[in-house]
């Protein structure tokens, strides 16, 4: 059993990613999305990764493609990510990404499952007011 990290592309440039349950949001290496607008959150907070300490300050909405099929999410800019498994990591896809797209792993065979990234149709719930 171990990490799954995969080839994906992030705004076309290709990086590898760690997809990671453990993290709740989507980080990416400034260097990918260096001519993406970012937005200022309301206001700073701070999370641990990696053993250190980041202020995030901004978000910022990428395009990225993992096995041809495209998807958006929410990142958040770090200067870096590092080597994971002997591998220069450029993002860490976190729940609310896959948890959006329907991404599945499968840790033991060190798979994605993107079914819901294939199927591209999504079902949302709502009330109405009777």
């Amino acid at each position: 059993m171990g990490r799954i990290i995969k080839e994906i592309e992030i705004e076309g440039q290709p990086a590898f990613a760690l997809f990671d349950t453990g993290s709740t949001n989507t980080y990416i290496e400034r260097i990918l999305i260096e001519n993406v607008p970012k937005r200022l959150v309301p206001e700073s907070y701070k999370v641990a990764m990696g053993g250190e300490t980041i202020e995030v300050k901004e978000v910022c909405t990428v395009i990225g493609r993992i096995e041809g099929l495209s998807f958006d999410t929410e990142a958040i800019p770090v200067k870096e990510i590092g080597q994971i498994d002997g591998k220069k990591v450029g993002a860490i896809i976190g729940a609310l990404t896959m948890e959006k797209w329907e991404i599945r792993l499968d840790p033991k065979n060190g798979t994605l499952d993107l079914t819901g990234l294939r199927r591209r149709e999504f079902t949302e719930y709502y009330t109405t007011k009777r």
